[in-house]
């Protein structure tokens, strides 16, 4: 998650520093899109986790 969040930042600076940007929209825009992948990222895994223990009991 931590990765994730990190890297998109990264590339928001990236893209800000290539297209000569002063007010950091890229990064900011990026960062935001970053941590909504990486929570959705987590709540998937722990759903599929939820859902594999939920059929070993049933059995």
């Amino acid at each position: 998650m931590g990765l994730t969040i990190y890297l998109g930042s990264k590339l928001g600076e990236w893209l800000d520093v290539k297209f000569d940007n002063n007010n950091q929209l890229y990064y900011k825009i990026v960062t935001l899109i970053a941590v909504f992948v990486a929570v959705a990222s987590v709540i998937f895994q722990v759903l599929k986790i939820t859902n594999k223990d939920q059929k070993t009991n049933k059995k």
